[in-house]
């Protein structure tokens, strides 16, 4: 059974990762649509360059090591040329990664991804509770439905209408909130 519960869990954080690069994908084809990054490939190249001015994100190489800055979208990194690169549920769960963070990534000449925050948002905490919703946790709070990682849920061994305090971003609008405890029942 345990294997069961395992091969579950990993399905489960597959299908968030899809669903954070559809929900990156979005954005990015919103903006084409709304007209912020132009169309065709120099428009769209002139565009990912002021996406980089903006958020002074770089990528880089440093002793055959490939260095790439972005900042946490709730699931992924998004990188400079808003490339999408995936952060494990766990560290993002224990770390409780926010949206809006600054992260780094250093991808190894062997392939390994190592990341580590470099500029933390400004945050805000508040209660809610855990629900589901489409076979997907949420947390209610302030009348806003927040999404968070299946692994921060196990981390914590929450149960849905547990009471939890969860930190978003303080100045930005996000659909995701990290978990950082879940209160006790008096």
């Amino acid at each position: 059974m345990p294997d069961e519960t395992q091969n579950l869990l990993a399905l489960r954080q597959m299908i968030e990762r899809a669903e954070a690069a559809l929900q990156t994908a979005k954005t990015v084809l919103e903006k084409f649509e709304s007209g912020h990054m132009g169309v065709g490939p120099r428009k769209a190249a002139a565009a990912s360059d002021h996406w980089t001015e903006m958020t002074g994100l770089t990528s880089r190489i440093e002793n055959g090591q490939q260095i790439v800055e972005g900042v946490f979208d709730g699931q992924n990194m998004v990188g400079p040329n808003e490339k999408a690169y995936p952060v494990p549920a766990n560290y993002a769960s224990k770390s409780k990664l926010v949206h809006g963070d600054r992260l780094k990534l250093t991808i190894t000449p062997e392939g390994s991804f190592l990341y580590k925050q470099i500029g933390p948002t400004e945050r805000k905490r508040i209660k809610g509770q855990l629900t589901t919703l489409d076979g997907q946790y949420k947390v209610i709070a302030e009348d806003k439905t927040y999404n968070v990682l299946l692994a921060s849920v196990t981390y914590f061994k929450a149960k849905t209408g547990d009471e939890l305090t969860v930190v978003v971003p303080a100045n930005a609008d996000s659909n995701w909130a990290a978990i950082e405890n879940v209160i006790p029942l008096t």
